[in-house]
C-alpha cells in the first residue's frame, strides 16, 4: 500500500531549532498557540521544536503500523486467491452437474426397451445401460462435491471480510496518525507567523545557513571527504557501507514517510543506508530496535543504530566519537549532531 508523504513545514523557517530546544521545550496544543501572546525569539523555538518532535512522534507511530498494513494486505491478497480458485471450483462442479441433469434428462421419458431399438450402436448401448447404475451415483457424488466446495468457498469469503474488517482498522489508525502530524506542523506553522518579519527572517537565516553547513560536510557521491569537519570513522564492511551512506545524505529535508534518495525521515535514513550496505529493515525505528543484536551504550561502534526516548519515537546511526548522523525530525535537514542530544533509549548492531 502505497503511503502519501508529509509536505515541509510551511516556509524554512520553522527549521532553525538548535539540539537543546527539543531537550527543553514545552508542550504546546493547537489551541494554546491562538491564545497564547507574540512569544519572543527563544520562546518560538522551544514551542515549535517541541511540536516538531511530537509530530515525529506521531509520524513514527504511525510508520510503526506500516508493518501490520503489510502483512494484512498480504493475507488479504493470498484469501482472494483462495477464493477465486474456489470460485472456479464449485464452477467445474456445477458444469458437470448440469451435464448430468441434461443427460438424465434426455433419457428419463423413454423406456429402455425403446432406446434400445431406437439405438443406431445397439452393442454400444447394451454397454452404457448396464451402468445406469453408476450414472446415478456420479449425480450424487457431483452434489456432495459442490456442497463441500460451496461451504469452503463460503468460508474463505467470511474470512476475507475478517481480514479486511482489520485492514481497515489499522489503515484509519495510521490516517488519524497522521493527522496529526500535520497538526502538530500546523500549530508551529502559527507560532511563528506570530513572530516579526525581522525574527522569521533570522530563523530563516538560520536554517539556510545550517542546512548549507551540512551539505558542506557530506562527502562527494564518490565517497570523497569535502570537508575537515566531517569525523574519519573508523568502520569497515557493510557498517562502514550504511555510515558512509547516511554521510552522503547530509543536507537532505526530513519529510514524514521519505526513505531517499533525496528526503528521509529517521527511521527512513537508516532504512536507506543500512539498504545500500545489504541489509534490510523496516520502516520503523521502534521496529528497527528488534532488528539487530543488542549492545550497550559503552560498546557502541560506527554504523551501530541508536534510538532515543522511552517509548522509542527517533533513530540514528552511530559515527562514533560521542557523535550521530540523523535526520531529525520535521522542518530540519540530515546532519551531524551529539550522541547524548536526545534521551538515550538502547541500541541494536544490524546485520
Amino acid at each position: 500500500m502505497s503511503i502519501g508523504r508529509i509536505n515541509r513545514t510551511k516556509g524554512i523557517a520553522l527549521a532553525a531549532i538548535t539540539s537543546t530546544a527539543v531537550a527543553a521545550g514545552v508542550i504546546l496544543i493547537q489551541g494554546a498557540a491562538d491564545a497564547d501572546p507574540k512569544p519572543t525569539l527563544d520562546q518560538a523555538k522551544k514551542q515549535v521544536a517541541e511540536l516538531q518532535h511530537q509530530a515525529e512522534v506521531a509520524g513514527e507511530s504511525a510508520n510503526d503500523l506500516r508493518g501490520q498494513i503489510s502483512a494484512s494486505s498480504a493475507r488479504v491478497k493470498a484469501l482472494q486467491a483462495g477464493i477465486a480458485k474456489q470460485e472456479a471450483q464449485v464452477d467445474a462442479v456445477k458444469r458437470q452437474i448440469g451435464g448430468l441433469a441434461v443427460a438424465g434428462y434426455q433419457t428419463s421419458g423413454i423406456s429402455t426397451t425403446a432406446q434400445l431399438l431406437l439405438s443406431t450402436n445397439p452393442d454400444q448401448f447394451l454397454s452404457q445401460a448396464s451402468t445406469a447404475q453408476a450414472f446415478a451415483g456420479q449425480q450424487n457424488s457431483a452434489l456432495r462435491r459442490f456442497q463441500i466446495a460451496q461451504g469452503k468457498l463460503t468460508d474463505l469469503q467470511a474470512s476475507e471480510q475478517t481480514e479486511l474488517a482489520a485492514l481497515q482498522a489499522v489503515q484509519a489508525k495510521q490516517k488519524a496518525l497522521v493527522g496529526q502530524v500535520q497538526g502538530n506542523l500546523d500549530a508551529a506553522q502559527k507560532v511563528v507567523d506570530k513572530l516579526s518579519a525581522d525574527e522569521r527572517k533570522r530563523l530563516e537565516d538560520e536554517n539556510r545557513k545550517e542546512t548549507e553547513d551540512a551539505v558542506k560536510q557530506r562527502p562527494s557521491r564518490d565517497g570523497e571527504r569535502t570537508s575537515e569537519d566531517i569525523p574519519k570513522v573508523p568502520a569497515s564492511g557493510r557498517a562502514s557501507v550504511a555510515v558512509n551512506a547516511a554521510l552522503a545524505q547530509m543536507g537532505d529535508p526530513y519529510v514524514w514517510g521519505a526513505d531517499g534518495p533525496d528526503s528521509f525521515d529517521c527511521s527512513g535514513l537508516t532504512m536507506y543506508a543500512w539498504g545500500k550496505a545489504g541489509v534490510s529493515l523496516s520502516h520503523s525505528s521502534k521496529a528497527q530496535a528488534g532488528e539487530g543484536r543488542r549492545v550497550s551504550k559503552s560498546d557502541l561502534m560506527p554504523g551501530d543504530l541508536v534510538f532515543y526516548y522511552s517509548p522509542i519515537s527517533h533513530v540514528a546511526i552511530y559515527l562514533g566519537n560521542g557523535r550521530i548522523v540523523h535526520a531529525p525530525r520535521p522542518g530540519t535537514a540530515v546532519r551531524i549532531a551529539s550522541l547524548d542530544e536526545m534521551p538515550f533509549n538502547t541500541a541494536v548492531r544490524p546485520g
